[in-house]
C-alpha cells in the first residue's frame, strides 16, 4: 500500500520549490533548492504516472455499467491492471530513502593483494577496467597517486572520479576482487589465484569533515620512482598522518602544494567513509542481506579467465562475458547490484 500522506507531502514540497525557484534568490540558496528540485522531479513524475493510471482504471470501471461500452472497457481494464504492479513498484522505489552520498564524486582506490606480481598485474587490469567504464559514462578520472611495479603491475592506485551518478554506481565495487588465471610470470601453465582490493569512497568537502591542524602531521619527502629522467629529485612528496585514527595518506607529484591538496582530499574522503561505516554498523544486525556492506576484506567477485566467467558472490550473478567486462562493460553487473540493494531495502520497509 502506497501511503497517500507521503505522496501529498512530496507534491506540496515540489510545488513549494517550483514557486521559490521562480523568485530571485541568492546564488547559494538557488543552488541548494535547484538540487532538491532536480532530485524530487523524477519522483513526482513517477507518482504522477501512477495516479494517471489509477484514474484511467477508475474511469474504465465506471464504463462497465454501460452495456454498449462494457466489452471495450473490460479489454482496456485488462491492459491497465497488467501495468499497475509495475507502476506501483516504480513508486515504491522512488520513495526509498536516498543515500545522501549518491550524487557525490568518488575516490577510487585499488591495491594489490595476495599473489605477488600477479596480484599487481591484476590490479593494473582493474585500473584499466574502471578507466574504460569512466570513459563510457563520460566521467572525469584524475589520478591522485599511482605506484607501479617493474613488470607494469600496480601496487597502489588512487583517483578522483567526477560525473553524474559516480558514487551511486561505483559504491558496490568496494571489496576483494579475486582472479583465477595462468599468470604471465608462470612458466608451468598452472592456474593461480590472486587478489586485489578496491575501495570506493564518497568525496567529502571541508564542511563535511572538520580536520583540526592539531590532528594531523605533515611530512615532506623525496618522491620515489622507477628510475630514469622522471624521478623527482626534490622533497615535494607529502605524507599526512591523521593522529587520532592513524590513517596515512601520501601524494608524490612534482608540486608540493598540489600534493598537500590531493592528500587532504583523500584524507577527508577516508574519514567521511569511516563515519558512514560506523553509522552503518549500528544497522548491520538488521541488514544481514544488504548488498555491499562496505567491508573491504569481503570477497565480492571472482574473475575466471580460463572460463571467461565473472561471478559476483553477493548476488550469485554469473556472466560469461569477462572480456567485455574487462573493457569497462560493467553496467549489467552494476545494475544488478543496485536492483538487489533496492529489493533488500524494500523488504526492510515491509511490516
Amino acid at each position: 500500500m502506497i501511503p497517500s500522506e507521503t505522496l501529498e507531502h512530496i507534491q506540496r514540497r515540489f510545488e513549494y520549490l517550483e514557486a521559490e525557484l521562480s523568485r530571485g534568490l541568492e546564488p547559494a540558496r538557488l543552488a541548494e533548492l535547484s538540487r532538491e528540485y532536480a532530485e524530487l522531479k523524477p519522483v513526482v513524475e513517477t507518482i504522477s504516472g501512477w495516479r494517471d493510471l489509477t484514474r484511467q482504471i477508475a474511469e474504465a470501471e465506471a464504463l462497465l455499467a454501460d452495456p454498449e461500452l462494457r466489452a471495450m472497457a473490460a479489454e482496456e481494464l485488462e491492459t491497465l491492471h497488467a501495468a499497475l504492479p509495475g507502476q506501483e513498484q516504480a513508486v515504491r522505489l522512488a520513495l526509498l530513502p536516498r543515500d545522501a552520498a549518491d550524487a557525490r564524486p568518488a575516490i577510487l582506490e585499488i591495491r594489490a593483494g595476495t599473489g605477488g606480481d600477479e596480484a599487481a598485474l591484476f590490479a593494473a587490469d582493474l585500473r584499466r577496467m574502471y578507466q574504460r567504464l569512466a570513459e563510457r559514462h563520460g566521467w572525469r578520472l584524475e589520478v591522485l597517486e599511482e605506484s607501479e611495479t617493474e613488470l607494469g603491475g600496480l601496487k597502489e592506485f588512487i583517483a578522483s572520479v567526477k560525473g553524474d551518478g559516480v558514487f551511486q554506481r561505483l559504491k558496490f565495487e568496494s571489496g576483494v576482487h579475486r582472479v583465477q588465471r595462468v599468470p604471465v610470470t608462470e612458466s608451468g601453465g598452472r592456474i593461480h589465484t590472486s587478489a586485489a582490493t578496491v575501495a570506493v569512497l564518497p568525496e567529502a568537502q571541508e564542511v563535511d569533515i572538520d580536520i583540526p591542524a592539531s590532528d594531523i602531521r605533515i611530512d615532506t619527502m623525496r618522491a620515489s620512482g622507477a628510475g630514469g629522467q622522471h624521478v623527482n629529485t626534490t622533497d615535494s612528496a607529502v605524507r599526512i598522518t591523521h593522529l587520532p585514527t592513524g590513517i596515512v595518506v601520501t601524494s608524490s607529484e612534482k608540486s608540493q602544494h598540489t600534493n598537500r591538496a590531493r592528500a587532504m582530499e583523500v584524507l577527508r574522503a577516508r574519514l567521511y567513509d569511516l563515519e558512514r561505516r560506523k553509522a552503518a554498523e549500528a544497522r548491520a544486525a538488521e541488514r544481514k542481506g544488504q548488498v555491499g556492506s562496505g567491508d573491504r576484506s569481503e570477497r565480492i567477485r571472482t574473475y575466471n579467465f580460463p572460463q571467461g566467467r565473472l561471478t559476483d558472490h553477493r548476488i550469485n550473478l554469473t556472466l560469461y562475458k569477462l572480456d567485455q567486462v574487462m573493457q569497462g562493460d560493467l553496467d549489467e553487473v552494476i545494475d544488478a547490484l543496485i536492483a538487489a540493494d533496492q529489493a533488500a531495502r524494500l523488504a526492510e520497509l515491509e511490516p
